[in-house]
């Protein structure tokens, strides 16, 4: 063997067709593309979706229509069905096992999406739990989601268990163990307060009030008026009453005899 003699396996390779050769190469003439028409021209390809003329597909498909709830809220959802099997299973702790006095059946079995989330039955913590009613519930349960359906819950409350909404506030609420009553008798109070340190007149108002005592405020100019006609009125009465009171005896005239 030599290197001149090493050719590649028998079949491994194929020769490519060379058409539009002569008829003697066999793919003369029409080189394969048949007798005139669209496809026989040089860049006449025709698109795969074109179906001949009739409307195609992607027009005849509707758009934009329809309606998307952007309020929408996706629950995680269980049917009791499958938390009753997970029950049978022994997957769920009872709540009271420990407690002595009590059976083993009378006790509820807790239920929450952490809980559901540990055996399997729900994949997420991030959305709220619903609860549907599917299945059939033998074991006495207190359930705690975001949302139950009206079977669940007769469901859930005809086995013996109890049912626990979840409520998130829209609006915000007085905290916790302030009473409004309280709250009110100290505004009432601070206010009470305000209005004496208001009331008790200071240093310097007692000296404005003890000023004018000394140096009475200066009259106006009817004031001023009225006070001297009152004395004029003064002065001619006593005038006209000391005229009266002189005797007949000096105003009479002289009499013969004194003559």
């Amino acid at each position: 063997m030599k290197l001149h003699d090493l050719r590649p396996a028998e079949g491994s390779r194929k020769e490519r067709t060379r058409v539009g050769r002569g008829i003697a190469a066999g793919k003369g003439k029409t080189a394969g593309r048949g007798t005139k028409g669209q496809k026989a021209r040089a860049g006449g390809s025709i698109p795969a979706w074109f179906e001949g003329g009739q409307t195609p597909l992607h027009v005849r498909i509707p758009k934009l229509r329809g309606f998307r709830n952007r309020g929408k809220v996706i629950y995680e959802v269980v049917n009791v069905g499958d938390i009753d099997a997970a029950v049978q299973r022994g997957a769920l702790e009872t709540q009271a096992a420990d407690v002595k006095g009590k059976s083993k059946g009378s006790a509820q079995i807790t239920v929450n999406q952490d809980i559901l989330r540990a055996v399997g039955l729900v994949r997420s913590l991030d959305k709220p739990l619903k609860i549907l009613g599917s299945g059939e519930l033998g074991a006495a349960l207190f359930v705690v989601a975001d949302a139950f359906t009206a079977s669940a819950r007769t469901k859930i409350e005809g086995a013996g268990g109890t049912v626990s909404v979840l409520e998130v506030p829209t609006r915000p609420s007085k905290a916790i163990g302030v009473d409004s009553d309280a709250a009110a008798e100290s505004g009432a109070a601070s206010a009470t307060a305000t209005e004496e340190v208001v009331a008790e007149p200071t240093e310097t108002d007692a000296t404005q009030i003890e000023a004018p005592d000394e140096e009475p405020a200066p009259k106006s100019r009817r004031s001023k008026a009225k006070a001297e006609s009152a004395e004029d009125a003064a002065d001619t009465e006593q005038t006209m009453e000391a005229e009266a009171a002189t005797t007949p005896d000096d105003a009479a005239p002289t009499s013969g005899e004194d003559a």
